[in-house]
């Protein structure tokens, strides 16, 4: 049986795809370093959900002051940020909980997935998950490495305050 949560995003993924075939989706402006391949796949990550992606190349001194202007807290800062019909997205925040994002409407400055989680989108290494929904470790020579970790997207509120939007 499935969670109450698990059918409304169900319910969200369904209305998003159909409105991404419609191209009702709002646009997204993507602003990233200069130099940054996981953002240029995080942008490819937010296309493949339908979303149209402007990727606007900065310096990195630049970045803080885009951060400033949005008000993004320190504590939920990233690499990218994007704003997406008046919310920012700060960091990696997968594609469908943007889409709940949008569906939802709650009072709220935006989402944000703080520093590079592994596993968040355009962060994938090799497999991106694995069958069983687990954090793995990989063999590498004399030790293990994360290949995913876990990670919260956070709504964060206009107040200051935040919660956790998702668990992934």
């Amino acid at each position: 049986m499935l969670s109450a949560r698990a059918v409304i995003v169900a319910a969200a993924l369904a209305a998003g795809g159909a409105q991404a075939g419609e191209g009702t989706l709002p646009d997204v402006e993507l602003n990233a370093p200069i130099v940054c391949l996981a953002c240029i796949d995080y942008a490819e990550h937010l296309r493949q959900a339908g979303f149209t992606v402007r990727v606007a190349r900065h310096p990195e001194a630049d970045m803080p002051a885009i951060k400033r202007r949005l008000k993004v807290p320190e504590d939920f800062e990233a690499v990218p940020t994007a704003v997406v019909d008046g919310y920012f997205i700060e960091g990696h925040v997968p594609a469908q909980d943007i889409k709940l994002l949008l569906e939802k409407r709650p009072a709220a400055l935006g989402l944000a997935v703080p520093g590079l989680p592994l596993g968040a989108p355009g962060r994938e290494v090799s497999t991106p998950t694995c069958e069983t929904g687990c954090t793995v470790l990989e063999k590498e020579s004399g030790g293990t490495r994360v290949r995913r970790e876990a990670y919260n997207t956070f709504l964060v509120l206009p107040e200051g305050g935040s919660r956790v939007w998702w668990r992934h």
